[in-house]
Order: C-alpha cells, then structure tokens, then sequence
C-alpha cells in the first residue's frame, strides 16, 4: 500500500483523528465517522458510499447499546485494508488457515478490541456511556467524539502495524480458546 510507505504514521494518525472528529461534529455516527476518515484520508481504498455499511453500528447497533459503534467502524477500515478480497479462493483448509493459521487474520483483529477495551474500559456502547443517562447530554456526546477520534487513531496504527508485521501476533482471550 503506496500510502503507508509515502506518510509516517504518525502523520497520517493525526490526519485520520481530525477527520473523526470533524465527522462526528457534522453530524455523522460514531460508526460512520472513523470509517468515513479512513476512507478521506486514504487508508480505505473503497468508494466513499461504502461508509453505508457503517451506520447501522452508531449507538452500538441502532441504539442498542450493544458493540461501541466507533469499534466496529474503526475495525471495518481495518478489516477494508487487511481483510480477504476474495475470501473463497484456494481450497477449505487454506481458506480456514488464513484465518486460524499462524499467520492468519484473527490473530491481528483479535487485538483490536482487547487494546480498544484496556484503554476505554469496555467495548460496548451501553457501558460506556453509564455515566450519560440522558443521550443528549453533551458531556455523552464528547464522550463519544473522544472514543471516536481515538478508536481512528488506533484503527490508523493496526493498519500500518499490519503493514509491517503481518499477522503472526499472539491471541488475546478469544472464543475458540486459540493461543
């Protein structure tokens, strides 16, 4: 990928959290707004209608309170860059091994929300935003702007760690009791 090796990191952190934050404050989702700066930054190499996918996750699922809709949006660039193009190709065991395997993606997604939930304290919506019973309140609402600009910081730093690394990282606690 062109860009990563053009733009420092760092830079292009910087660049992806002003555009969350400036998302976010026009009034797109949590959800829409990291994936949205991804994509205007030059990370996520898909069309721009593609943040479609994405509104649905804010409020954690329409509401719901479940999944923090800046996680998923944030991983979806992620997963944009570093996901399966064509997820069918070679035969089933090789399929399933570029995703279990060492290397295989779960190993690099699986650390997203471990570091997404060691630095907010929780991957849901509902718990994080406890302490705003009232969803209007704007207090919640800078909450949310601050996980949303930092989860794309974040999303901005896996993508070029997966750039660099590939995917041979350790599991965190996951499902399948993978190590």
């Amino acid at each position: 990928m062109a860009i990563i090796d053009e733009v420092p990191m760092e830079e292009m952190v910087e660049k992806a959290k002003e555009a969350a934050r400036n998302n976010f404050r026009s009034g797109l989702n949590c959800a829409e707004s990291a994936y949205a700066a991804l994509v205007e930054v030059g990370l996520v190499d898909f069309p721009p209608e593609t943040v479609a996918m994405a509104t649905a996750f804010g409020g954690g699922m329409g509401l719901f309170g479940g999944a923090c809709g800046a996680l998923v949006g944030a991983l979806m660039g992620v997963s944009a860059v570093h996901g399966r193009r064509n997820p069918r190709e070679g035969t089933q065991q090789e399929i399933i091994d570029r995703l279990y395997g060492n290397p295989g993606l779960y190993r690099f997604f699986n650390q997203f929300p471990h570091r997404f939930q060691e630095k907010f304290g929780a991957t849901t919506c509902a718990e994080l935003n406890r302490d705003y019973p009232e969803w209007f309140d704007k207090n919640r609402f800078r909450n949310c702007m601050n996980i949303t600009v930092e989860a794309t910081g974040m999303a901005v730093e896996f993508i070029y760690q997966g750039a660099r690394e590939g995917y041979t990282q350790p599991f965190g606690k996951n499902m399948a009791g993978k190590v």
